[in-house]
């Protein structure tokens, strides 16, 4: 009796293994057209290339896909995770190593699908969440624009990921617990230029990928939206753009938010950081009618703070306690490394260096990005608007962890900010 009560212990087991491999290969299966069993006609006209340059652009897909001073799109780059490092893929057309033998409806595969040539699951570190709402005619176009490219013969570069994240199954769980091919639906309530702007930013533009926040297994919380998120492992720290209190923008003019993507500077921000490598590879390249799209979508979205970052204390009105002995070795600090540009009361000098004195970026509650810019310098793009943008140098050798913890306490805590105190333990992460 015990055996057979084993025996039929494991059959069960067997079926529901089987039930729930089906269930994980079906949902990952769902929304694939069959590949076309004939030889395809494809005509990549002038036209079609230079429409799939420009959203190459609008995709910032070079940014990924290639290496500092490598060959375009021969990919490479190194993509550090918390699961591990994955390597870009080769786009470009050569044969054996690129994309010269997919057809256009193995790329849209790739991109709607997330699904390789071959058959395998791609990584979602190749964005394809957001690109599955990229619609046909454009990923044609895209494919049409890389076929033009130089062919370069790089191999791809095999991925170093930890057990079970280097396993197709594991991936196969994950997407099907995370990951929906849809397309991109127009909101019938809102202008074409809204919907434009929806359509980049949520699709294209992939900004999710660095403004939303994860979870355990590293899917965009797409319930939270644009709401912030830390970049894993380069500890930059995207900020909300739906939170008046850190990059908010629904109380900017939209010609601004134009600037900032097309420029890197705007009366009231700069960009800086992963930032600054989006608006110097992609933004400043896109029309002013796709920007001002952007801008309309960006400034339209819902106000939705995460009080998951400690900020409810501070914005109830709860007084910051600071150490007064911290403060007076910050302003020491402040006043020998800080004031000659930033000035004595924060003020900044206008054309050249940020005024600090009521500063969002000061005043997050994370003050992440503040300590990264301290250690390694911060940085403006180059861009046709602002040819010459003025940087900041690093202190991280010249500053230990005390000594910035304690100048950015001073500032966050000086000329009307109301930022918490930071600690030895925040900027030993940088």
């Amino acid at each position: 009796m015990k055996l057979r009560h084993i025996g039929w212990t494991l059959l069960t087991l067997v079926v529901l293994g089987a039930i729930a491999a089906g269930v994980i290969l079906a949902m990952n299966l769902r929304g694939e057209d069959p590949l076309p069993t004939q030889a395809e006609s494809f005509n990549a006209t002038p036209q079609l290339v230079e429409r799939g340059r420009y959203l190459a652009l609008a995709g910032n897909c070079a940014g990924c896909h290639t290496t500092r001073g490598g060959e375009p799109y021969a990919g490479g780059l190194p993509l550090e995770t918390p699961f591990g490092t994955i390597y870009s893929s080769n786009l470009t057309p050569d044969a054996k190593a690129g994309i010269g033998g997919w057809s256009s409806a193995h790329f849209w595969r790739a991109m709607h699908n997330g699904r390789s040539k071959d058959g395998r699951l791609l990584y979602p570190a190749f964005p394809y969440p957001n690109f599955t709402k990229v619609t046909r005619e454009d990923s044609d176009a895209i494919y049409a624009y890389l076929r033009s490219v130089p062919p370069a013969p790089a191999p791809n570069l095999a991925h170093r990921l930890r057990f079970p994240y280097d396993t197709q199954a594991a991936l196969a769980v994950w997407r099907a617990l995370s990951f929906k091919p849809e397309p991109f639906v127009a909101n019938a309530g809102k202008p074409a230029e809204w919907n434009r702007g929806a359509y980049l930013v949520d699709g294209l533009g992939h900004c999710i990928a660095c403004h939303g926040s994860r979870n355990s297994l590293g899917a965009t919380e797409t319930r939270l939206g644009l709401s912030g998120g830390l970049i894993a492992v380069e500890n930059w720290y995207a900020p909300s753009l739906t939170d008046p209190h850190e990059a908010g923008l629904a109380d900017w003019p939209v010609a601004d938010v134009v600037s900032l993507l097309k420029n890197g500077v705007a009366p009231r921000a700069s960009v800086m950081g992963p930032m600054a490598d989006v608006v110097f590879r992609s933004t400043q390249y896109l029309s002013d009618s796709d920007l001002a799209a952007m801008a309309s979508y960006l400034k339209d979205l819902p106000d939705v703070p995460d009080l998951t970052k400690a900020e409810a204390p501070t914005r109830a009105g709860a007084p910051i306690r600071r150490d007064a002995s911290t403060m007076v070795r910050g302003a020491k600090i402040y006043d020998q490394r800080c004031a000659y540009c930033h000035g004595d009361q924060g003020q900044g000098a206008s054309g050249a260096y940020p005024p600090l004195a009521g500063n969002r970026a000061v005043n997050m509650a994370r003050p992440t990005n503040l300590i990264q810019v301290i250690a390694h310098g911060g940085f403006l793009p180059s861009t046709a608007g602002n040819p010459r943008p003025y940087g900041m140098p690093p202190f991280g050798q010249t500053l230990d962890a005390d000594d910035v913890a304690a100048v950015l306490t001073y500032i966050r805590g000086s000329w009307g900010n109301d930022g918490a105190p930071v600690t030895q333990l925040d900027t030993m992460r940088r």
